[in-house]
């Protein structure tokens, strides 16, 4: 039982970072722009959460400073993809590649602890949220569980309501669907395409700021050179396999968290039969995870029908 709520409660920490990168990924591509840039937003926020927190010694500022470089990245995209139509592969790629590459350079030169940040002291980080009952809970296993964690974590769970929310309920979400599905329709009937594209990329970034600083102020406690991981991508394979849905992207991020949870404690236990298992394969499964799934168990995802392709205003 003690190794099930440990699960749980490393699933919740890990799944946080993922959905918050998804929830950005749908935002964008609800609009019409594919978003393989998810990856560099986060690496961009990860490292101006850590640059600012530690200068400042406040988590806050840190958020702060990852949601602005988010969103800075994201305007780039934007710009490329919206003013311009650029190809957004392409754009996407280059942004990944490039803050890739300026950022532990960057770090080196501020720095010089060979492209990452000082570490950040728990003044300057978010921990477990302290609460006046805790003691009170401390004996109820499932409920340290759920509540003993920091203040990210549940500003992710309160995201997810406020997305539902705001793509189903709000005329905001009901352009953003129309735009992604039939821009042109969108825009006879009075809808600026552009302008809901950007907002979009913008709440994009946002979100992705979020999920980069949590990296840092909530797990590492400092900038690592290409620290993400793959996490943008594996946030992009939860939202194709949830079918640009909130709620169902969500379940993808819990699943593949649930397997990253596993594989941590699977390392070095030796197996019956077929003894110690490399690392280096237990490290994979989240991602061979994500091949399979994509490849043959989630059924026909169909993908917003304007995703991809440039809007040129009809005279």
């Amino acid at each position: 039982m003690d190794m099930f709520f440990s699960v749980l409660d490393a699933t919740l920490r890990v799944s946080t970072p993922l959905v918050l990168a998804a929830l950005a990924g749908l935002f964008s591509e609800r609009s019409g722009i594919v978003d393989l840039a998810l990856e560099g937003k986060m690496l961009a926020a990860a490292f101006a959460a850590a640059c600012v927190a530690y200068l400042a010694q406040s988590p806050w500022a840190g958020l702060g400073a990852g949601i602005v470089a988010g969103m800075l990245v994201a305007l780039l995209h934007g710009v490329v993809s919206i003013s311009y139509n650029g190809n957004q592969l392409i754009s996407a790629v280059a942004i990944n590649m490039m803050v890739s590459g300026v950022t532990p350079v960057l770090a080196l030169a501020w720095f010089q602890q060979g492209g990452r940040t000082p570490t950040l002291d728990d003044g300057a980080r978010f921990t477990a949220l302290q609460l006046p009952f805790a003691d009170s809970i401390a004996q109820s296993a499932l409920l340290k569980t759920i509540l003993g964690h920091n203040v990210l974590v549940y500003i992710a769970v309160a995201v997810i309501f406020v997305v539902s929310w705001v793509v189903y309920k709000s005329r905001f979400g009901l352009r953003l669907r129309a735009v992604g599905e039939n821009p042109h329709a969108a825009d006879a009937a009075g809808i600026s395409v552009k302008a809901v594209r950007y907002i979009a990329q913008l709440i994009s970034g946002a979100l992705c700021g979020i999920a980069g600083a949590y990296l840092v102020l909530a797990q590492t406690g400092a900038f690592i050179q290409d620290m993400t991981a793959g996490k943008g991508y594996l946030a992009l394979a939860a939202l194709i396999f949830g079918k640009w849905r909130p709620w169902a992207a969500v379940s993808g991020c819990l699943l593949f968290a649930f397997t990253d949870a596993i594989q941590i404690r699977l390392q070095g236990v030796a197996l019956p039969v077929i003894g110690s298992i490399p690392d280096a394969f237990i490290q994979a499964i989240p991602y061979v995870l994500t091949v399979v799934l994509l490849a043959g168990f989630m059924g026909r995802a169909v993908a917003p029908k304007a995703i991809g392709i440039p809007f040129v205003k009809s005279r």
